[in-house]
């Protein structure tokens, strides 16, 4: 078994990636984000290894110098393609080999080596330096399933209070939880954020996601602290899940590896609000607030 494996990989090894509008294809095979880890073994074949990280997994293919860093092996935004072991946190789990493969861009061949970010319709490619420092690239990356560009309604984005009752929120990782079951789960309080499109839409100042996506942008952050969330929704939370690749996360830190703490939930207080919560699946939480949910009757398990 093991001899078919490294004989697919060797015939796999030489890579064409191929950029256009809204879509990529690898070695002739249709990649649409976002994609999932079956899709890319069926053209990579099966990753050498997986590494665990606090909510994330590395996914590595060590002879193709390919790897994802992704929350879950079903939602899958970016790849990366290693040019460089200088300078990369992630250490012994990314692949073994650097990248040795040809990556175009409407069908010329680029030097990935040394590329500013290109953009085309929903997916935007580029090298990938940590937290944008004057220093060399350790990846190149392709990162999908960015919005396409269309006029926001001036007032999508503007803070409006219901006309009822609101919750009052003690615990904001408890809030993003919920906003994520609420908002994206089961598309009931809107507007339903997008980050890219809030970026554009903020007019105090201009936000740079490629530099200040490494961490919480401040406005992004406020703005979810704002948002009302009326009680005659509180009924419709049965469970809360929380995973790394969340919407919600996604919106609050873009370019998140899944190990951060800024949203923990530290207390349970805010659940008194939430009658028909009976179930809640953590990874940001303190350790205490696994058995706070289920002191309240409330099966909790973390992920």
């Amino acid at each position: 078994m093991n001899v078919f494996k490294n004989i697919f990989k060797k015939e796999k090894s030489n890579i064409i990636v191929e950029c256009f509008e809204n879509q990529i294809k690898i070695n002739g095979s249709v990649v649409t984000f976002p994609t999932n880890l079956d899709v890319l073994s069926k053209i990579l074949g099966e990753p050498d290894r997986s590494t665990r990280r606090k909510t994330s997994y590395i996914y590595s293919w060590d002879d193709l110098g390919i790897y994802i860093n992704s929350a879950s092996a079903s939602f899958v935004l970016w790849l990366n393609f290693l040019i460089s072991k200088n300078n990369h946190k992630y250490g012994n789990a990314v692949p073994k080999k650097l990248f040795t493969g040809v990556i175009k861009v409407n069908g010329k061949e680029i030097n990935y080596q040394n590329t500013d970010d290109i953009k085309l319709g929903n997916i935007k490619l580029g090298n990938l330096r940590w937290e944008r420092k004057n220093i060399p690239p350790y990846a190149f990356h392709i990162i999908g399933g960015l919005p396409e560009d269309k006029p926001t309604p001036k007032d999508k984005y503007l803070i409006k209070k219901p006309n009822e009752d609101i919750i009052d929120f003690k615990d904001f990782g408890f809030k993003l939880s919920i906003i994520q079951v609420l908002m994206y789960d089961k598309e009931l309080l809107k507007p339903k954020f997008d980050l890219y499109e809030f970026v554009k839409w903020y007019s105090k100042r201009d936000i740079d996601i490629e530099k200040e996506g490494y961490g919480p942008i401040p406005e992004v952050t406020q703005y979810f602290k704002d948002l009302p969330i009326p009680k005659s929704l509180a009924k419709e939370v049965t469970e809360i899940y929380q995973d790394g690749g969340d919407k919600i996360y996604l919106q609050l830190l873009r370019f998140g590896d899944g190990t951060e703490n800024y949203w923990d939930i530290e207390s349970v207080e805010d659940a008194k609000h939430f009658p028909n919560l009976k179930k809640a699946t953590l990874c940001y939480a303190k350790d205490n607030v696994l058995e706070d949910f289920k002191n309240l009757g409330i099966n909790a398990s973390w992920l």
